[in-house]
């Protein structure tokens, strides 16, 4: 199993050294374009693997790639993280264009890869890999509801004063700050809806910090945040990997499934093996049919900004 993460920022690199520390991968390939730094952090990750136990071979490479030839999984985090104000849409100008020609250098070398974009803003990303590639939508995911999720789980745990593995939720829509659905309704502390526990304002709180859970970490840090997603996408990465069959909210193409055509947005699907074996289809309440709409609509918009063309 070989996995190549490109972008060796703050996420590429914690989403390596996860990977690493599972230790189901045989090689994670790090690639940047800035000289010298996927080979430093590779390097620096290498330098763990007797302290944490684990096998994986971490390899770093500048802009080469040659040698990420044969990767079962792709990962693409490049492009230009958000700073404290920016919107995760103000950076498609820039990451359009990284994002595409990172994707068609892969493909080049790794023709039947899976591809976990997570660069922002995700949904568009996702979509223009799909408009510029001719990989099936099985093997185009958008990493987003999974650190949504968590961030989701997070807060309601603190809400509860619960232990957060007593807690499950979903969260659903677009990755963004207006976008994203939390499914108050499905959540659970350990198998009991949490509205059992927590009054409705209380939950719409829960639901609007989730939904800001990004932006709150870049006013604090003054870049995006690297720990909780690097953990998202070895998630996915090995769910698929190790044909887990998971269930993650990824944004996926759909083609009438929510109500919705030729657009990515997250749903819950199941992961293996073969990417996305399966969108499953739940029950929403009519408010979060009308968010889940809504945050269509706002994705729609921002794909409207990307020329498939150039």
């Amino acid at each position: 199993m070989k996995v190549t993460v490109v972008g060796a920022g703050a996420v590429g690199a914690s989403c390596a050294e996860y990977i690493a520390i599972k230790d189901f991968a045989s090689e994670v390939v790090l690639l940047d374009i800035k000289e010298g730094y996927a080979e430093g952090k590779a390097m620096d990750l290498m330098q763990t693997a007797s302290l944490n136990s684990f096998d994986t071979k971490i390899t770093g490479v500048t802009n080469d790639y040659s040698k990420t030839a044969g990767s079962d999984i792709c990962v693409i985090t490049s492009g230009i993280p958000r700073k404290p104000g920016m919107t995760r849409e103000e950076l498609i100008g820039i990451n359009a264009g990284i994002v595409k020609t990172v994707s068609s250098s892969l493909i080049e070398h790794s023709p039947n890869t899976i591809i976990i974009v997570v660069s922002n803003p995700m949904d568009t990303m996702t979509y223009l890999v799909h408009q510029s590639t001719n990989l099936p939508k099985n093997r185009i995911i958008g990493m987003g509801g999974a650190l949504d999720s968590a961030r989701f789980k997070y807060r309601l745990a603190e809400a509860l004063e619960a232990p957060i593995s007593d807690v499950d939720g979903m969260v659903i829509g677009g990755h963004s700050d207006t976008g994203m659905v939390p499914l108050t309704s499905h959540a659970t502390r350990n198998s009991v809806k949490v509205s059992e526990f927590l009054s409705e304002e209380r939950l719409e709180q829960v639901a609007a910090d989730t939904k800001v859970g990004g932006a709150t970490l870049t006013k604090l840090l003054g870049t995006s945040a690297w720990y909780a997603p690097g953990a998202a996408v070895s998630g996915l990465v090995q769910a698929i990997a190790c044909d887990q069959k998971k269930i993650y909210p990824c944004s996926t193409l759909l083609e009438g499934e929510y109500g919705l055509n030729d657009i990515c947005i997250g749903v819950p699907v199941i992961l293996g093996k073969n990417g996305i074996e399966k969108i499953v289809d739940i029950p929403l309440s009519e408010a979060e049919k009308a968010h889940m709409q809504s945050s269509a609509e706002g994705v729609r918009k921002t794909n409207g900004l990307l020329n498939v063309e150039a």
